[in-house]
């Protein structure tokens, strides 16, 4: 009977000094992580928690993500965790499809949410710097659970429709934990470090779990910055960091006084998130001596998938090949296994795969067949089963390591009085990797500016989904059956899609 926290309480009966979490800041040992997780688990369930429950947690990359996170699991509850930049709305539209019992909340950015379940009546928990030392309560055993329980519901809309909630399980979790401790060969000497969103499954299952599965110290950024996350490795002689391509990249260019003897230390960079340019893997190692490994993997698969192994050779533009444990065909329409270096959809099945979705049948039958999970994604296998990822999913835009998903956007900008119909598509963009564009049709007798188009639709959606560049045109390609045809839409017509927008 297993549960999310044990290995954090292991760490902290049997080595209780080691460092778990570090910031520039403070470092935190597994003692002082269990004491302060069991403390706040004790405020939680003084607000009514208990196992099953659903608690969301908004919180940015701090110690204190981590302290709540860790205090649901303490309880048996179910963690919902969320983008600190989410607006009301979006809030509001997870609680009431959760059914969640209350909201935690970091204080600096604690004014959507509190708006959201004030109107809902739910508690709201704040977190602050120091939160769990105020009683000093000892650390108790965490509640068992079975291997199947929902430990963690992650929002997600896939590519159509509403958003809809992974259940990842304690067995889905500790498993994508032990493998990638494993693949990776980390040992509790460790010095794991990262700028990933912990709300995000990529820094949240193959970043803290893993690293507290370990038993290493993970040190935490927040918010990523280039020169900061260099000084951070530097400073913390890390060995190991994981991160998204726009981070390397970033780093790369900004890296002007860095060179191999500052990061002597940095064994691994992991990638994921976003396919990886072959020019940034090249320079990097050049400039720093240290490789980047790329992986794949999605949230209904707990991030785990496919990897660059250590013992292997390592080809640029390729992901890997699938983790211990887990399996990959690459299918046709029909459902076919297709040979090597066809390109057809990726299917995976293994221990990371979720439950399904939160009260979501259908899409779950849709997505799991048979075990298998239809990932939308577009790939091939060469003869030596090195995975490529030809296309992302259908229309899903990638921005900075965040997944925007059109059909959300468009939502909402079709809400707005002047815009008759609209495309939102990804363009191409030097410090994003994509950027989120909008093709509009006015409504009659209207004329919409961009910026105050940006302003509307930014009290609307957190700020990564808003449009930074829009088009304005007569009409939208169209099929048979009147459905906007975006494959049918070139960027490349529409100048104005290129121009360098207001990133904010």
């Amino acid at each position: 009977m297993p549960s999310i926290a044990d290995r954090l309480h292991l760490h902290a009966t049997t080595r209780p000094d080691a460092i778990a979490l570090r910031t520039l800041e403070e470092a935190i040992t597994y003692g002082e992580l269990a004491s302060r997780s069991c403390a706040y688990s004790h405020l939680l369930r003084a607000a009514g928690i208990g196992a099953g429950d659903r608690v969301l947690l908004v919180a940015p990359t701090v110690p204190e993500f981590a302290i709540a996170y860790l205090a649901t699991q303490y309880l048996g509850a179910i963690a919902i965790t969320m983008n600190p930049m989410a607006v009301a709305p979006e809030i509001g539209y997870v609680l009431d499809d959760s059914d969640a019992t209350a909201a935690v909340v970091w204080h600096e950015t604690r004014t959507a949410t509190e708006q959201a379940a004030s109107r809902r009546a739910l508690p709201v928990l704040r977190l602050a710097p120091g939160v769990g030392t105020e009683s000093g309560t000892p650390a108790t055993a965490p509640v068992q659970r079975r291997d199947d329980d929902t430990a963690v519901l992650l929002y997600t809309s896939g590519t159509t429709g509403a958003p809809k909630g992974v259940q990842l399980t304690v067995a889905n979790l500790l498993d994508t934990a032990r493998i990638f401790s494993t693949q990776l060969r980390l040992t509790p000497d460790e010095r794991f470090g990262t700028g990933l969103p912990l709300f995000h499954v990529f820094g949240q299952a193959a970043g803290l779990l893993t690293a507290l599965h370990t038993g290493c110290s993970l040190s935490l950024l927040s918010p990523f910055q280039p020169r900061a996350m260099l000084e951070l490795i530097r400073e913390h002689r890390l060995t190991m960091v994981s991160g998204v391509p726009t981070m390397w990249n970033a780093m790369l260019h900004d890296a002007v006084d860095f060179g191999p003897d500052d990061l002597r230390s940095l064994k691994l960079a992991a990638s994921g998130g976003a396919a990886l340019p072959g020019e940034v893997i090249r320079a990097f190692t050049q400039r720093f001596g240290c490789t980047i490994l790329e992986g794949y993997g999605l949230t209904e698969s707990s991030s785990a998938g496919t990897y660059n192994p250590l013992d292997r050779e390592q080809r640029v533009g390729s992901v890997g090949i699938p983790l211990p444990g887990t399996a990959l065909e690459i299918r046709d329409p029909d459902g076919t296994v297709l040979p090597s270096d066809a390109v057809g959809e990726i299917f995976l099945r293994g221990p990371g795969i979720m439950k399904g979705y939160w009260n979501r049948p259908e899409a779950t039958a849709a997505d799991l067949v048979d075990g298998w999970l239809r990932t939308g994604d577009l790939g091939r296998v060469d003869a030596d089963g090195y995975v490529y990822i030809v296309d992302r999913a259908k229309d899903l835009i990638i921005r900075g390591g965040y997944n925007v998903y059109p059909s959300e956007v468009e939502d909402v900008l079709y809400r707005h009085p002047d815009i008759l119909e609209a495309a939102v598509i990804g363009v191409p963009d030097e410090r994003y990797g994509e950027e989120v564009a909008a093709l509009v049709v006015a409504a009659p007798g209207s004329a919409p500016d961009p910026d105050a188009l940006r302003r509307w639709a930014k009290e609307r959606l957190s700020a990564y989904k808003v449009p930074h560049r829009f088009a304005f045109v007569g009409e939208l390609p169209k099929g048979a059956t009147g459905k906007i045809l975006k494959r049918a839409i070139d960027p490349a017509r529409f100048p104005e899609l290129s121009a360098r927008a207001d990133h904010s």
